[in-house]
């Protein structure tokens, strides 16, 4: 483990990606004056999770077991979109909102569910053994594989988190929502569960990770002790997929419900003015 983390590389372009990000949105806030600094914590939390998740050794560790690899695409799918989007401020979506309804007006819009459905279709896929072997045997396909998914997360997150209420679903839309997440989510998590029970699955991601590494192909198991890369290795995996993609719903679900709110009468005092 502590071999991986030294010989493991860092994004140093994301790195300065991420500087200047976090930079610009001071800059950003300072100049604005806005009032909610929490807005700040999230949009720059979810930044720099980003950055360790794929930019830093980390993202070698996630090769080691189902479990580490289902905690990361956790951080990655569930955790990171939702909390970039709740860090923009209300007064940016109002500012922007028009501009994207000018531009895609006439153009084919990608609606959340449709976003949530193909999202969990191409997960689902990505996770099936033959599948996952081969993507993972080409690094530039398996980037833009993972690249898709996490743009597709955005706008699958946009109904729960959306502070603009005249952009967001009603209470009861989100509700359905919430739980059409949940269901299509949980297949992958099953697979693993079930794959673990029947022990039949291997890691596909060990061998690229210990040749890029110089280590035996069967090392694994001088890295991590048991239970990891077995069976209960593959059924935790699923459950800690489950556990964190539930635990993310119920917060973004109710930080986004207080946002809503507010933004409820934000837009109302707009009406009454007009």
């Amino acid at each position: 483990m502590i071999s991986i983390l030294l010989l493991g590389s860092w994004n140093i372009l994301l790195l300065i990606i991420c500087i200047g990000v976090t930079i610009l949105s001071i800059i950003f806030i300072l100049l604005k004056k806005l009032d909610k600094p929490f807005n700040l914590i999230y949009f720059l939390g979810g930044i720099w999770l980003l950055f360790f998740t794929i930019g830093s050794p980390i993202l070698a560790i996630s090769y080691l077991s189902f479990s580490f690899h289902m905690i990361q695409m956790s951080f990655l799918f569930f955790i990171i979109p939702p909390l970039i989007l709740l860090g923009i401020p209300q007064r940016c979506y109002d500012q922007i909102s028009p501009f994207i309804k000018k531009t895609y007006r006439f153009r084919f819009q990608l609606s959340p569910q449709m976003a949530l459905t193909m999202f969990a279709l191409f997960f689902f896929l990505y996770h099936l053994p033959f599948i996952l072997t081969i993507i993972s045997a080409n690094p530039l396909i398996q980037k833009g594989y993972l690249t898709i998914l996490f743009l597709l997360t955005f706008r699958m997150w946009w109904p729960i988190v959306a502070p603009n209420i005249a952009v967001s679903d009603s209470n009861e839309k989100r509700k359905k929502f919430i739980r059409d997440s949940s269901l299509y989510i949980m297949p992958a998590c099953l697979m693993f569960i079930i794959a673990g029970f029947l022990d039949g699955m291997s890691n596909p991601f060990f061998g690229q990770i210990a040749t890029h590494l110089c280590l035996p192909a069967d090392g694994t198991v001088e890295i991590l002790p048991s239970p990891f890369n077995t069976k209960y290795d593959q059924i935790s995996a699923g459950v800690f997929m489950l556990g964190i993609h539930k635990m993310v719903l119920m917060f973004t679900n109710r930080i986004g419900f207080k946002m809503n709110g507010t933004g409820q009468k934000v837009y109302q005092q707009k009406k009454d003015e007009k």
